[in-house]
């Protein structure tokens, strides 16, 4: 089995894993960190995204041998000191019903403020088409990253 060699929220990892493993069962599994979630394992819905390098990537279909050297952050680690305004302004617009999506919608979220600290609605609806949410709160969603734009 092949080495893999990768930082995850900023603490370097060499696992010994198939190099077809996703990388979210690495996470979940391996790791421990469960706050990436499995949907439906075909990239697809979103729910899995985390941050490689700083982009938003799906860990379902992400293979180990596409993390050697690289970095990964997970909603774990995208504020390890607490929440950050992304974060707070979620739970300020009431955004999660049952949660699941959540984690995968913040990061792709964080991933598009990083980017762009102003977006605009329609760059909003653009950056977040493919992540689903089968409550159906994409207005608060997209409240949510506002407010989180002006807060900084």
């Amino acid at each position: 089995m092949p080495q893999y060699s990768f930082s995850v929220n900023g603490e370097v990892h060499s696992l010994d894993v198939p190099e077809d493993m996703p990388l979210m069962w690495v996470l979940r599994d391996v790791l421990g960190l469960t706050g990436t979630k499995f949907a439906c394992g075909g990239n697809l819905c979103g729910a899995c995204t985390v941050h490689v390098d700083g982009s938003p990537v799906r860990s379902c279909s992400r293979r180990m041998s596409g993390v050697e050297g690289r970095a990964v952050t997970t909603i774990e680690g995208l504020s390890p000191d607490g929440l950050n305004a992304l974060q707070r302004a979620w739970i300020a617009e009431g955004v999660p019903q049952c949660g699941y999506c959540q984690s995968g919608q913040i990061m792709t979220a964080a991933a598009l403020l990083a980017e762009n600290p102003d977006p605009t609605d329609d760059e909003i609806d653009t950056a977040m088409l493919r992540n689903i949410c089968r409550c159906g709160t994409y207005q608060r969603i997209r409240k949510a990253i506002h407010r989180a734009a002006k807060e900084g």
